[in-house]
């Protein structure tokens, strides 16, 4: 399950953190879900429960890209599988 996690990781730092067009305040909520996804000290649940909770939190947020929406959805339904 670990590789699930790394791959969420990078697509999340791919498509959401790098990206300049991405407002400021999500991508630090994508970059505090990748620190809570790589947060060795938890069970990979927990992790994946808590940047849940980070990624749903912004995923309304009206000024963020269609494109990264649709990444955050994507990356939402992964985590959602991690057990």
């Amino acid at each position: 399950m670990s590789e699930l996690i790394q791959q969420i990781v990078q697509v999340l730092k791919e498509q959401v953190v790098q990206d300049t067009v991405v407002p400021r305040n999500i991508r630090r909520a994508a970059e505090q879900a990748i620190e809570t996804l790589l947060d060795e000290s938890k069970e990979p649940a927990v992790r994946a429960a808590d940047a849940i909770a980070i990624l749903e939190e912004i995923s309304e947020d009206p000024n963020m890209p269609m494109h990264t929406r649709t990444i955050i959805w994507e990356v939402l339904g992964a985590l959602e599988q991690v057990k």
